[in-house]
């Protein structure tokens, strides 16, 4: 009998896939280089600098710890430098794989800093003027490089940089501390939070912008992500989510039949940004900067939200 490979049953799951991101991290450092970039077609085409927008330098790595500091050095004239700790890539460990299935969320935010996290903290950068005095939330933040970024940069009223993983927040809270003469009269505050918390105390409908990346991947949380960008949008008054995600098949388009059933509108840019189009060209050309690049997996699209 045949085997349809796109049948339902061949379909990776989500907790698959998870545990797979986790198997590249404990077997990098196999003696057989191969072994440790097994199955992660099917994940990501993450690449060591990606669109390499914002410049990134080792600090410090003490050799008997997963953590290192990292300056990035943002491209604009006057910009403060931010000082990110983080894990190096491919450190996890089973520790964090029993978070994951505990907190039902991903590992990916831990695992790495992803390209698209580049991209929107780029264009956060280069659109400061619509974050000036605004309510600003960053979901799915990772290390906070987006979040952080808008808080030094744009004189928002208040940046909360939240995550669903409670191992992740330790990093933001860190982080925050570690650069908070950067933000000037900007309150910056980390947050845990699941997409599938149906009340969030005084935050439901008060913030004027919603920030994420790459956050689309997993279709189990496309339902939970899209209600609660709904619950934190500012209403009444103007408000909008920016969000960068590659497309991945399907996935994207999941994700907004999703936004639409929540009563929610939006549109979608190819080309956003001179700078990052012209990379993207590069890649599909050939630079071998980023080997595997493929525009379907890799280059992100702006999404904007509205009511």
């Amino acid at each position: 009998m045949e085997t349809n490979s796109n049948s339902a049953s061949s379909k990776p799951s989500a907790s698959s896939l998870r545990w797979r991101i986790l198997s590249r991290a404990v077997l990098h450092r196999a003696k057989n280089p191969d072994e440790s970039q097994l199955g992660m077609k099917l994940i990501s085409r993450k690449a060591a600098k990606g669109f390499n927008l914002i410049q990134c330098q080792l600090l410090n790595h003490d050799h008997e710890s997963r953590d290192a500091q990292f300056c990035y050095t943002l491209p604009t004239q006057g910009c403060p430098k931010l000082v990110l700790t983080q894990r190096l890539n491919n450190n996890a460990d089973l520790t964090d794989f029993e978070i994951c299935n505990r907190h039902n969320i991903d590992n990916t935010g831990i695992v790495c800093q992803w390209p698209s996290e580049d991209v929107l903290a780029y264009y956060c950068l280069s659109h400061a003027d619509m974050f000036r005095s605004k309510r600003v939330i960053e979901l799915g933040s990772g290390y906070g490089l987006a979040g952080l970024t808008i808080a030094a940069t744009t004189e928002a009223l208040e940046v909360v940089i939240s995550d669903g993983n409670p191992q992740v927040v330790d990093y933001i809270l860190h982080n925050i501390n570690t650069n908070s003469g950067a933000f000037g009269e900007t309150r910056v505050k980390p947050m845990k939070l699941h997409w599938n918390e149906k009340e969030v105390s005084n935050l439901s409908h008060t913030f004027d912008v919603i920030v994420a990346s790459d956050c689309t991947f997993f279709k189990e949380f496309h339902k939970d992500l899209a209600q609660v960008t709904e619950l934190l949008l500012k209403k009444p008054g103007p408000s909008e989510a920016i969000l960068f995600s590659p497309k991945r098949g399907n996935s994207l388009d999941k994700f907004l039949e999703e936004i639409k059933d929540n009563g929610l509108l939006f549109s979608i840019t190819e080309i956003y940004d001179t700078e990052i189009w012209n990379r993207h060209q590069q890649f599909m050309n050939g630079d071998e900067s980023w080997p595997g690049y493929e525009k379907d997996h890799c280059y992100p699209l702006l999404i904007r939200i509205t009511r």
